[in-house]
């Protein structure tokens, strides 16, 4: 541990608005670093690149937890863990690329403390949720002692590790519309192995046909390919109002092209990144294509 631990201040707050009262306050300049399940926090700990020396523990706040099924979507408090995810009944049925990409972020040890709020607040472009939250049309509550907002998600980064959320504001929940009826989801991660690895392309997709069987609802979202999670806008008007076709499925794919801005770094190729998001966009019509025929 190349953090002196002795060094820091720890505030655990009796409830959420004594803890937004603290997160409102700045001793010497310096606010505290909302601090949940801690694992990112203590892998910057250890590598001597502590984001403050202040920090609010979150983890007994019940305000901030539970999975509620409301009228038209479900409400995830933002100390929800992966774990939870993976177990919870309603999500595995209505949900169930949330479920997928939460079995991906890291070993089970991590999904017991993992939280999705710390997922989304650290806004790596590599968060394995984060591209399910964007295709599924997620809102982000968010409050402080100012008040309450709601933010969409796709609206929720401004650039690289930056959100659009104040320093005095806290993530509370997450809420997710239930997709339109007889939807198709799909989730992919891209890493180096199969378990336990930074993700080179991260995936998730939904659409649903009209009457017809033309496109009428189409959400590409994708990470590790640009500074933020996007949405393949382009690629998905390319989809819009047209059948699952091999050859719409082309268009789509050479749309991509101009929709992601991947780079070469330690992980992977820009070629490499090209390629795999073509490739999972191609994969997830096929399966799209395939669910419908054996209906």
């Amino acid at each position: 541990m190349r953090s002196a631990l002795s060094t820091l201040e720890v505030v655990r707050p009796r409830s959420l608005d004594h803890a937004l009262e603290a997160l409102g306050r700045s001793v010497s300049g310096e606010r505290l670093v909302p601090l949940a399940g801690g694992t990112d926090l203590f892998v910057y700990l250890n590598a001597g690149t502590p984001p403050g020396t202040r920090y609010l523990d979150l983890w007994g706040l019940r305000e901030l937890r539970g999975i509620r099924v409301r009228d038209g979507g479900v409400r995830l408090g933002a100390l929800t863990t992966f774990r939870e995810i993976r177990e919870h009944p309603v999500l595995g049925r209505r949900f169930p690329s949330l479920v997928a990409a939460a079995a991906e972020v890291g070993a089970w040890q991590i999904q017991n403390r993992a939280t999705l709020a710390g997922n989304i607040a650290n806004a790596s472009p590599a968060g394995d949720s984060l591209p399910v939250l964007m295709a599924h049309d997620a809102k982000v509550d968010v409050r402080s002692a100012r008040g309450a907002r709601e933010v969409a998600f796709e609206r929720l980064y401004r650039g690289y590790r930056e959100l659009t959320v104040d320093a005095d504001e806290l993530i509370t929940a997450v809420t997710l519309p239930f997709p339109p009826a007889r939807s198709f989801p799909f989730f992919r991660k891209v890493g180096t192995r199969r378990a336990q690895s930074i993700s080179k392309v991260v995936f998730s997709g939904l659409l649903a046909l009209d009457r017809e069987r033309r496109i009428a609802h189409v959400r590409l979202a994708y990470g590790s390919v640009a500074p933020v999670t996007l949405r393949a806008r382009r690629a998905e008007r390319a989809l819009r109002g047209e059948p699952l076709a091999a050859s719409v499925a082309a268009r789509a794919r050479a749309a991509l092209a101009e929709d992601i801005a991947p780079i070469d770094d330690i992980r992977s190729s820009r070629d490499y990144r090209l390629a795999v998001a073509g490739n999972l966009l191609e994969q997830f019509l096929r399966a799209a294509a395939e669910s419908r025929a054996r209906r």
